[in-house]
């Protein structure tokens, strides 16, 4: 349940979240949210009075480390905060290849980071609990699929398919394409030679955008974000300690990457690298590949029937903008062992700004507040939960 929501009945393909429910749903759960039956007074399923109007609809993100929510903690690295308790949840992290889908910017279930607070810290929020909390009919209807490295190019050739909709039989879903930073990043030495082409960028997104014209439910919606701007990873950290060198304050994020460029095994060369040359150069091809998606979007506006096609600039601007007006500073919102991914809190304010986003440019995604969610709380209580 970490990267999609849970099924009710492994054993029928029929049965899954976000299907169209099967016979009303009258004596059974067809679609996983756990509202079913019939009502005696009025003779009608609960599934057609409580959400039949209610136009449900899932969520989904094809994307790279970001959406899955890659996070180190820093008490495996910082001397001065190792103990035993901060492993105790090792088997869980590593069997999720240190992914946090579960507290992700747009898949979040998870209420708290209560369960793991000794090495997650951070308020939750994503588009899928806004959705849920705009239509409980939507309980458990998320996919996350983000894989750690992933580019266009491994988009379209093989992560893709793990993405799954019925075109016919279930309901429609709102997906991110926010592929953000690998199609410029790698730890190689000659990096340029190495990051995706616009040509590249331009036709590896479209053979993705065919395969979910093949299998996204018409009334879908789908939005290409552009590429993260990474020179805020350099600005904001390169003089501050890094957590191995907490003990004795001596080394810099400036250090660490020097150090991880050495070994090329650096995550991002281009915007972890202390030559401001190579970063700048680093940028403008991130730009470029964002100003190809745009006109990917451009071009192919009306060439899918099922849904809508959306370009949005990438929300991380906008995100650390908003949080120095409140007198945050921009590594704040960073992971402080890797020194590139976005945090919990992070996380949790891209959320936010995304649905802020929705609301003001795109609400016909979102569909609309379903009258029935006190009645469906009250009736069917945490509609089965998540795990």
């Amino acid at each position: 349940t970490s990267w999609r929501g849970k099924d009710c009945d492994d054993g029928r393909k029929s049965v899954h979240p976000g299907a169209k429910p099967i016979d009303h749903d009258k004596g059974s759960d067809s679609n996983c949210n756990g509202i079913y039956g019939m009502n005696p007074a009025s003779g009608r399923s609960y599934e057609d009075e409580l959400c039949g109007a209610s136009q449900p609809r899932g969520v989904a993100v094809l994307g790279d480390s970001i959406s899955a929510h890659f996070h180190l903690p820093r008490e495996w690295f910082n001397s001065t905060e190792l103990s035993l308790k901060a492993f105790e949840s090792l088997p869980f992290i590593l069997e999720n290849e240190l992914d946090w889908p579960e507290f992700s910017t747009v898949t979040a279930f998870m209420n708290d980071t209560h369960k793991f607070h000794d090495i997650l810290h951070g308020p939750v929020d994503s588009v899928y609990k806004r959705m849920f909390n705009r239509n409980h009919c939507n309980h458990r209807d998320y996919q996350n699929i983000a894989v750690n490295g992933a580019r266009s190019s491994s988009m379209a050739d093989t992560i893709q398919f793990s993405f799954r909709r019925n075109i016919t039989h279930d309901q429609p879903v709102v997906v991110f394409y926010a592929l953000v930073g690998n199609d410029v990043c790698n730890g190689h030495h000659d990096t340029f030679n190495h990051m995706t082409t616009v040509e590249e960028m331009k036709n590896k997104s479209v053979t993705t955008l065919n395969y979910l014209a093949k299998t996204l439910p018409k009334g879908s919606h789908v939005f290409i974000t552009g590429l993260a701007n990474g020179a805020v990873l350099y600005n904001s950290l390169s003089d501050r300690i890094h957590p191995i060198g907490s003990l004795r304050n001596d080394v810099t994020y400036s250090d660490f990457y020097d150090y991880f460029n050495c070994l090329e095994i650096s995550p991002c060369l281009g915007w972890m690298n202390t030559n401001a040359t190579i970063r700048e150069l680093t940028t403008k091809r991130a730009m470029e590949l964002s100003e190809a998606l745009k006109e990917v979007v451009t071009t192919h506006q009306s060439s899918f029937s099922n849904f809508k096609l959306h370009y949005v600039v990438n929300p991380i601007d906008q995100v650390l903008d908003e949080w120095k007006k409140q007198g945050g500073e921009d590594w704040q919102l960073l992971e402080p062992v890797d020194g590139f991914h976005s945090n919990q809190l992070g996380q949790a304010l891209t959320a936010a700004a995304i649905w802020e986003n929705l609301e003001k440019m795109f609400p016909d995604a979102l569909g609309p507040v379903n009258p029935n969610n006190a009645k469906i709380k009250s009736m069917f209580g945490n509609q089965g939960g998540y795990i």
